[in-house]
């Protein structure tokens, strides 16, 4: 029996405001499920979004990253099956049906809901996993397409339910994160990078290093933000995504066109010497925004590893300072905040804007992710948020500036 009551909400979800929410939000979930499914739930699993702090576009280089669970998920209420059918209805989304005698890739799938739950149990049951059937009803507040990894968080959700009804919770995060991974890139055809499975599965403040993507180094970086007086924003900006594929996609082309030049598959080995010692031959063969890219990757790399010494020694000004000036080398070195299709918007730059003009000294902002016309993200101190908000929400709308915590848990058996 589901006893919401045994919940302590405030463990999971950081603040008060939030975790006020969230009982009437569970107990409609598992209404939810008792009028969709024959039964009683007897679990429910809670895996986070994610954001980005530090690594802009360096993941898929195999450079490192400094990212970060938040107090929005999705959360499960599920029940074990005794067949092979797994049945999961995912508000906004429907019902999917899958048998886990049948997990082959279907060309029709991409795209959709179900390639994600085929790609999860097949990676599993390929890693030597145990699986079962199971009915789940699934409700999530990460927004899609604000930056806070929606897909990462659904994925990395079903791989934990299967690892509590079936594994005894002993199916590692970053196995987890891998196999969510392996179900974006082969089943549901997005070809990502594993930094957002690795921030939703293993949870709070990681500086992950991916020199070798099969095996990347994950450190915990132990760092108490909400008692450190500032507070995460993020903005979405309302921007269109539509017509950016080939924007996306030419980040990465770029910087392994670079890579390529340089005798190597990807950035990672290149060091700025290596980059100034060639330029001229660089500058003739890739052109000037493939070199500028490199330089930011290079720089941005190792950025991410001095962020996440700065707040493993408790140096809150340094780690803002390295914020700013990866917020700067995105916007002038990897060109990501607008698209050069219509310079006429660009909702990133005007978000910038503002913030820089209203924030404190020492508070900052950046641009936020994949870039071109999503999210930015501010650190910003506590007594200055409310202010903070009201203009981001003045000028972008209604609710686009989101007040987060960092939360310490990935993904999680919550009952």
């Amino acid at each position: 029996m589901i006893d919401l009551n045994s919940i302590v909400f405030k463990d999971i979800y950081c603040t008060d405001s939030a975790a006020s929410k969230q009982p009437a939000r569970y107990s409609s979930a598992v209404d939810g499920f008792t009028g969709t499914f024959s039964g009683s739930p007897e679990a429910i699993f809670s895996a986070p979004g994610r954001t980005e702090i530090g690594g802009n576009h360096t993941d898929h280089q195999h450079g490192e990253v400094l990212a970060a669970s938040v107090n929005r998920d999705a959360i499960a209420v599920v029940s074990a099956r005794s067949d092979d059918r797994v049945s999961v209805y995912a508000e906004g989304f429907g019902m999917t049906n899958i048998s886990i005698s049948d997990l082959e890739y279907r060309e029709e799938e991409k795209g959709t809901t179900a390639a994600l739950i085929r790609g999860v149990l097949a990676g599993l049951k390929n890693s030597g996993y145990s699986s079962g059937g199971f009915d789940a009803y699934i409700t999530s507040d990460v927004p899609a397409g604000a930056g806070l990894s929606s897909s990462a968080a659904f994925e990395t959700l079903i791989g934990t339910v299967v690892s509590g009804l079936y594994n005894g919770m002993n199916i590692d995060p970053v196995t987890i994160a891998k196999t969510g991974q392996y179900a974006e890139n082969r089943y549901f055809g997005k070809p990502c990078g594993l930094m957002d499975q690795m921030a939703c599965s293993v949870g709070n403040l990681v500086h992950i290093d991916f020199e070798d993507p099969a095996d990347p180094v994950v450190d915990k970086v132990d760092f108490d933000f909400a008692g450190s007086g500032y507070v995460l924003c993020i903005t979405d900006t309302k921007g269109s995504h539509a017509d950016l594929t080939d924007e996306y996609a030419a980040v990465p082309s770029e910087m392994k066109k670079i890579a390529s030049i340089l005798g190597h598959d990807v950035l990672r080995p290149v060091s700025f010497e290596d980059i100034t010692d060639n330029i001229g031959m660089l500058r003739e063969k890739a052109g000037d925004r493939a070199v500028l890219r490199a330089i930011h990757f290079v720089n941005e790399s190792m950025r991410a590893r001095r962020e996440a010494e700065a707040l493993k020694k408790g140096d809150l000004k340094e780690f803002l300072s390295l914020v700013r000036q990866s917020g700067d080398s995105s916007f002038k070195y990897l060109q990501n905040v607008y698209t050069n299709k219509d310079v006429t918007v660009q909702n990133v730059s005007l978000a910038l804007a503002v913030s820089d003009t209203i924030l404190d000294p020492d508070e900052v902002a950046r641009v936020h992710g994949g870039g071109f016309a999503g999210t930015i993200q501010a650190f910003v101190k506590k007594e200055n948020a409310g202010r903070y908000q009201m203009y981001m929400d003045k000028v972008f709308g209604n609710g686009s500036c989101e007040i987060l915590s960092v939360r310490k848990y990935g993904g999680i058996r919550v009952l």
